[in-house]
C-alpha cells in the first residue's frame, strides 16, 4: 500500500532486493519489482532450463509467460475456478508477449455409464462427447493481453499414459469458435500456430473468416492437422486478405484442388515468402499449378513440396521456373518420384540460375550423378551470395 523500494538509495535497494523472498505473492511483486536479478531467481528456482533469449532477454517476461502457460496447461474446465486466471490478468498483461500452450485438459467425465457406452474410435460420435469435452475458453484471456504477439497452441493431453482415449485430443467446434473470436480480437498478433489439434476443413474455414484482413498476422502454422482441399481453399483466400509472409500446412490432407487454390492465390500475392506443403498429396496437378504460379510470382523465397507424390511433369515445369524466377532461394522436392528424366530437366533449368541456394532432392529418384551436379551449382550460388552479403555469416538463413 505504501511502496518505498524505488525511493531507496541504490545500495540499500540492492540489499533489499537480494533478501526479497521469491515466494512473495505476485500481487505484491508483479508491478513493484522490476529488478531482473530478482526475477532471475524466481525463474531458476522454479525451472531447470531457462533460456531468456526466447523471451526478449527478460527474466521477468519469462516468469510471467511460463507461469501463465503452466496455469493454462493444468486448467480443468468445470473444476478449476476461472477466477484463478482472471485475477492474474492485471498482473500479467503488461509482460506477456508470447504464449506456448502444448496441452489443454478436458473436463472430468462424471457420467461413467456414458463412458462405458461409448464404443466409437474417436469419442465424438455421440452428442455428449462433443458437449462435455470443451476446453478452456481463451476468449476471456487473449483480448486482455494487449502486447500478445505470438500464440502457439496444441489441443491435446500430454503424459496421459494408460488413461489414453481419443476424445482427450478432441478440439471441438465450440473450442474453435471460442479461439477464432479470441484471435480476431488480438490485434497485435503476428504469429499464430495451431498444430496437432485435428483441425479439419470446417474449423479451418471458421478460423480463416476471423483472420481475414488481420492487421498484423505474418505467420500462420496449421501443420499436422486434418485440413483438406476445402480448408486449403479458405487459406488461399486468406493469403491475399492478410499480410502473411510464412504459411505452414505441413502434414495435412491437401490434394490437387487445394493446391490449385493456393497456387491461384500465390500468382496474385506480393507478401508470402515461405510456403510449406510437405507431407500432403498435391500430386502433379497440384505441383504444376504451383509451378505456373511461380512463373510470375516475385515474392516467394522458399517452397517445400517434399512427400507429395510428385513426378516428372512437375519437375519439367519447375525447370521453366528455374529459368524465369529470380526470387526463389529454396526448393525441397525430397521423397518424391521425379525420376531420371525429371532430374535432367531440373539440371537443365538450373544452368543459368544464380538465385537458388538450397535444393533438396534426397530420395527424389533423380539419379546420383544429376543430384551431384545440381548440388555443385547450388553450392556455387550459395558461395556467391555469401560473398555478396554485407554480413556473410548471416547469409543463407
Amino acid at each position: 500500500e505504501n511502496p518505498i523500494l524505488d525511493c531507496l538509495l541504490p545500495e540499500h535497494q540492492r540489499k533489499v532486493l537480494d533478501m526479497l523472498s521469491t515466494g512473495l505473492p505476485l500481487a505484491v511483486t508483479a508491478n513493484l519489482v522490476s529488478d531482473e536479478d530478482y526475477w532471475k531467481r524466481c525463474c531458476t528456482e522454479r525451472w531447470q532450463v531457462c533460456d531468456i533469449s526466447n523471451y526478449g532477454d527478460s527474466w521477468k517476461r519469462m516468469f510471467f509467460e511460463r507461469h501463465l502457460e503452466n496455469i493454462l496447461k493444468c486448467f480443468i474446465p468445470n473444476t478449476t475456478d476461472p477466477k484463478r486466471v482472471q485475477e492474474l490478468i492485471p498482473l500479467f498483461k503488461d509482460y506477456v508477449r508470447k504464449l506456448e500452450v502444448d496441452q489443454f485438459l478436458p473436463p472430468v467425465q462424471v457420467d461413467q455409464k456414458e463412458d462405458r457406452d461409448d464404443l466409437s474410435d474417436t469419442g465424438s460420435d455421440f452428442g455428449f462427447a462433443e458437449v462435455s469435452m470443451h476446453h478452456y475458453d481463451l476468449g476471456a484471456l487473449i483480448p486482455a493481453l494487449p502486447h500478445l504477439e505470438e500464440l502457439h497452441l496444441t489441443y491435446g493431453v500430454k503424459d496421459c499414459g494408460m488413461n489414453f482415449e481419443w476424445k482427450l485430443f478432441n478440439f471441438t467446434y465450440q473450442d474453435c469458435c471460442n479461439l477464432a473470436a479470441a484471435v480476431k480480437m488480438c490485434h497485435n498478433l503476428k504469429v499464430f500456430k495451431l498444430t496437432q489439434s485435428k483441425v479439419d476443413d470446417d474449423k479451418t474455414k471458421l478460423l480463416v473468416r476471423n483472420l481475414l484482413d488481420h492487421p498484423c498476422l505474418v505467420e500462420l502454422n496449421l501443420s499436422h492437422n486434418l485440413i483438406g482441399d476445402k480448408g486449403a481453399q479458405a487459406v488461399g483466400k486468406l493469403i491475399n486478405h492478410s499480410k502473411l509472409e510464412t504459411l505452414d500446412l505441413c502434414n495435412n490432407q491437401i490434394h490437387h484442388l487445394g493446391a490449385q487454390a493456393l497456387a491461384q492465390a500465390l500468382a496474385e500475392n506480393s507478401t508470402l515468402t515461405s510456403l510449406n506443403l510437405r507431407l500432403n498429396c498435391v500430386e502433379d496437378k497440384g505441383g504444376q499449378a504451383i509451378g505456373h504460379a511461380l512463373l510470375t510470382n516475385t515474392t516467394l523465397k522458399s517452397i517445400h513440396l517434399g512427400s507429395n507424390n510428385l513426378s516428372e511433369p512437375t519437375a519439367t515445369l519447375f525447370s521453366q521456373v528455374l529459368v524465369q524466377n529470380t526470387t526463389l532461394k529454396t526448393i525441397n522436392f525430397s521423397c518424391n518420384h521425379l525420376g531420371l528424366d525429371g532430374g535432367k530437366q531440373l539440371l537443365k533449368g538450373l544452368a543459368d540460375n544464380k538465385a537458388l541456394t538450397e535444393f533438396d532432392l534426397r530420395m527424389a529418384e533423380v539419379g546420383q550423378e544429376t543430384e551431384y551436379l545440381i548440388h555443385q551449382i547450388v553450392w556455387a550460388n550459395r558461395e556467391a551470395a555469401r560473398l555478396r552479403s554485407p554480413n556473410p555469416s548471416e547469409e543463407n538463413t
